[in-house]
């Protein structure tokens, strides 16, 4: 009976957070001291944490300076980033082209959004990721987690329009830094596929070929100072479902990557934007490239801003995915069957973020290993 009643408890204070719509930073407002407990983490959970690893270790940083005057510098800067997508699925790209005062100002546009006069944010609120092109929200499995995150979300969701966005759907107050940066990023984007192609022993255009820019969804994420971080999560530990992702952070830091079974902090460096794996570019390449976990902790300073943007494809494209016929052979052949991105997106949206893995995708295989 107890447990029953628990369950009623929680679901009664989800349902009071998410229908008050003003997220987390509405409790910081509201001189909250400790976390309400729909967002403390089971101990169960805390308790598995794993080891946080030496400060001395981090994810490479790749420098993209005169990446296409010679050959030679290309050559090694694809030996670099299939090293960094092979060993830990992440790294830092400096001197990318894109305007420092751009990023500053994608961060600061990201937190006029969130620090905004709470009755503007509301004409945004919603958890209909389909048909809103534009929503603002916190924690997207919010009834599906053992524990919600301390952390409120802008999402601007092209998935389902092939990468087409109305400008007069974006919230006015950063409006044009959003449109100005995607443009930035999208160039990135087309160059890292190149690379990727390349150090894959591709043609240079392969998984640019693919669509897997075509839709896209960028999120400015706000996680305000927590009063007991150790009690919960940014973000739970996840892959994502992407191809890739380019993700920008402010200088207050939080993000980690699972590397050898320890929690490595990505230190923020300046005008740096960090490059992950996702576990659809895992598959297509047959593992050769490495999805892995990341999460976010909670901290007691801030407000931190990170904005990612996933690049995950047309959720009603009609092509099929799976790994690349070039990258197998008889001595190493297909890990994972064939899929549609609407399959794979379906499946990211149905589940808790922390429960998500490319398991699902693999190729069964009977006791015997046929």
């Amino acid at each position: 009976m107890l447990e029953t009643q628990t369950s009623h408890d929680r679901v009664t204070d989800l349902m009071a957070f998410d229908e008050g719509k003003t997220g987390v930073k509405g409790l910081v407002d509201a001189g909250t001291t400790s976390i309400p407990t729909i967002f403390v983490r089971p101990h169960e959970d805390r308790s598995k944490d794993f080891s946080p690893c030496p400060q001395n270790i981090s994810v490479p940083v790749i420098d993209f300076t005169h990446v296409n005057e010679s050959i030679d510098r290309k050559t090694k800067i694809v030996e670099e980033i299939m090293c960094a997508s092979k060993k830990w699925g992440f790294f830092q790209v400096v001197n990318h082209g894109i305007p420092l005062e751009l990023l500053e100002n994608m961060i600061d546009g990201t937190r006029m959004f969130h620090e905004q006069d709470v009755e503007a944010k509301k004409k945004f609120y919603s958890r209909d990721f389909k048909s809103k092109k534009v929503a603002y929200f916190s924690n997207h499995d919010l009834y599906d987690s053992n524990a919600a995150n301390w952390r409120d979300s802008l999402f601007v969701n092209t998935l389902y329009t092939a990468g087409e966005v109305d400008p007069l759907e974006l919230p006015p107050i950063c409006k044009d830094v959003i449109l100005e940066y995607v443009n930035h990023i999208f160039k990135l984007g087309d160059l890292i596929l190149m690379l990727l192609s390349m150090g894959l022993g591709l043609k240079p255009e392969h998984l640019g070929e693919l669509e897997s820019t075509k839709g896209w969804g960028l999120i400015c994420h706000y996680y305000p100072a927590c009063p007991e971080p150790h009690l919960t999560l940014g973000i739970n530990g996840h892959a994502d479902i992407s191809f890739f992702t380019i993700l920008l952070q402010d200088q207050i830091g939080g993000l980690q990557v699972l590397h050898e079974n320890k929690w490595v902090t990505i230190e923020p460096i300046t005008g740096a934007l960090i490059v992950n794996i996702g576990n659809a570019l895992q598959i297509i390449s047959n593992d050769m490239l490495k999805s892995v976990y990341h999460r976010v902790i909670a901290k007691n300073v801030g407000p931190r801003i990170s904005i990612p943007l996933f690049f995950n494809g047309f959720f009603s494209s009609k092509k099929i995915y799976g790994p690349i016929t070039e990258l197998t052979s008889e001595e190493n052949p297909p890990i994972y069957r064939e899929f549609t991105l609407e399959e794979l997106l379906t499946y990211f949206f149905s589940r808790s973020l922390d429960d998500l893995g490319i398991d699902h995708f693999k190729l069964q295989c009977s006791e015997d290993g046929n």
